[in-house]
């Protein structure tokens, strides 16, 4: 498995939960604090943390400290790596019927 494959499956593995895919859309337009999240989402913050740990080990967001507060934002440079991956099945792979197998 090559570094750039073992990224992409470390991406699909982050989005596959329902929640992980809420927070990134939560974070769609704008950075935004754990409690916050927590109160959008409706989730406690012991069961958040473990889904921002998550999304921060696949790098597809960003956390920034100021005082007590830990703030959230995309990180915006791994979906564009991730969407140029999805992108090269649309520009360079046609489906093909299958082979006939031998008998």
């Amino acid at each position: 498995m090559t570094a750039a494959t073992a990224s992409i499956a470390t991406y699909f593995h982050a989005l596959a939960d329902p929640l992980r895919v809420q927070i990134i859309e939560a974070l769609r337009s704008h950075e935004l604090c754990a409690c916050d999240i927590a109160d959008q989402l409706s989730v406690t913050q012991s069961k958040l943390s473990f889904h921002l740990k998550t999304l921060r080990e696949a790098s597809l967001i960003k956390g920034r400290q100021e005082g007590r507060w830990i703030y959230y934002r995309l990180n915006l440079a791994q979906f564009l790596e991730l969407e140029a991956y999805l992108s090269e099945f649309r520009r360079h792979s046609p489906i093909q019927p299958a082979r006939v197998c031998p008998d």
